[in-house]
């Protein structure tokens, strides 16, 4: 490894026309062009690269592509013993770098591209060892994980001592709860059949499909018209029984007040929880939002940009669940520290998964939760939608409703060759074609 040195970073701008079909539609995001601000780290060694994505739903895509050419004097040239040496201060770097940061910190377009680098490093990484992300993680001893966290904005609520207690604690399962995820992996829900955009027939034949492949909890999009909601909620409750638990999401468009009352409207369908009821930095609002409408659940975290908001949500009491993102928050240093911070206040991880590529990276990071911090499967499920798999090499696979363990070495987040090409934006084949023949919108 001490020979391995980064020579490149390559930052490409794809996007797939998912809004054609409303796939990925919600009341705020009508539609969403499921995109991605690829990064790709060339090594000096031949056939060996990190490859890693921030999500995006299309339009300034390009600006998270221009962050990543930005920040690439602070990788290219660096070793990868150098880097995994301090993976924590690496983490920084790129995080707090001093001029950049100015146009955060640590959140939006900036943190984004911070997510697609650090998740290309750790990729390179998992790569170099020959290993699964996962099993690289797990297979760490509890400080050489917890150095790679930055507790810097944490020590108040976790400090690295108690980081430490919750990662020894669960060594002497490991092995047993690993042996368990590559026989049985690890439950999931689907927001697949409960796109805003869909019809009330498509509705009930993906809850039908549902079903029929084993999935047993079913996400809604909810918030554009109340009355509208609770029509599709009926639906989709009908089609499903009173056996499976549904789940709300508002994705952000409700005030405070407005959320308590659409959801007491709502409750009658008996929903598990309610995402993203409002403003996903209103940490007070949300707390409000909880202690109003018990004993339904609130969940926040694809929209909360730094473990920094996620530390005073989990004080605050204002989720049930918290809901990483692979990409929102900087990449997997950052996660590792929201999952423990999690674990410590006593509320289950339940990943948000819904975007191109974000299945493959969570399908790593709910092993390494339940194999090295939480130990539990109480209340925890994982997010997957069915599109953009075919794009990958190594894509998620679920069965019967669970996740299955990833095998093979990296992150599980290097895309094809031909579908980089195809769906290059803005002169890959797709896009040419698009603004040759304009496509009526359905």
């Amino acid at each position: 490894m001490s020979t391995l040195r980064i020579t490149g970073l390559e930052a490409l701008d794809i996007r797939f026309p998912t809004s054609d079909h409303s796939d990925g539609s919600d009341a705020m995001h009508p539609d969403p062009d499921y995109s991605a601000a690829y990064v790709i780290l060339r090594t000096n060694v031949d056939g060996l690269e990190g490859h890693g994505l921030t999500f995006t739903i299309g339009r300034g895509n390009e600006l998270c592509v221009a962050a990543a050419k930005a920040l690439a004097p602070l990788v290219v040239g660096r070793t990868l013993e150098s880097i995994v040496r301090d993976f924590a201060g690496f983490w920084r770097s790129l995080a707090s770098e001093s001029q950049m940061r100015w146009l955060g910190p640590e959140k939006g377009v900036i943190h984004l591209t911070t997510a697609a680098i650090v998740n290309a490093t750790w990729d390179l990484y998992a790569k170099s060892k020959h290993k699964p992300l996962w099993k690289l993680l797990v297979d760490m001893s509890p400080e050489e994980l917890l150095a790679t966290i930055d507790f810097r904005y944490l020590t108040d609520a976790l400090t690295k001592d108690q980081a430490l207690e919750i990662l020894r604690a669960n060594v002497p399962f490991k092995a047993a709860r690993e042996r368990e995820m590559l026989d049985r992996g690890y439950p999931a829900y689907t927001t697949s059949a409960g796109w805003l955009g869909y019809s009330d027939e498509k509705i009930r034949r993906l809850c039908r499909e549902g079903i029929a492949e084993g999935w047993t909890h079913f996400k809604i999009k909810v918030g554009a018209d109340l009355q509208d909601d609770l029509r599709r909620a009926a639906i989709v409750r009908q089609e499903i029984g009173p056996q499976r638990r549904m789940m709300f999401d508002a994705n952000q468009r409700w005030d405070v007040g407005e959320a308590i009352a659409n959801m007491r409207e709502l409750a009658r369908f008996d929903p598990w929880w309610i995402e993203e009821p409002t403003s996903p930095d209103d940490v007070l609002g949300h707390a409000a939002i909880a202690r109003a409408i018990e004993p339904i659940g609130v969940a926040t975290g694809e929209q909360c940009q730094n473990r920094v908001v996620f530390k005073q949500l989990l004080q605050a009491d204002a989720i049930r669940f918290c809901q990483i993102d692979s990409c929102r928050l900087g990449g997997v240093n950052e996660v590792l520290a929201v999952m423990l911070l999690a674990k410590r206040f006593g509320v289950p991880v339940c990943p948000h998964a819904g975007g191109v590529g974000l299945c493959e990276y969570v399908n790593h990071l709910i092993l390494v939760d339940y194999i090295c911090i939480s130990g539990s499967l109480d209340d925890r499920v994982a997010e997957y939608v069915s599109h953009l798999h075919e794009h990958f090499e190594n894509p998620s696979v679920v069965r019967g409703g669970r996740y299955t363990a990833p095998l093979a070495p990296g992150y599980g987040i290097t895309m094809k060759r031909a579908s980089l090409e195809t769906f290059a934006f803005p002169n890959g084949p797709v896009w040419s074609a698009r603004r040759a023949a304009p496509l009526v919108r359905r």
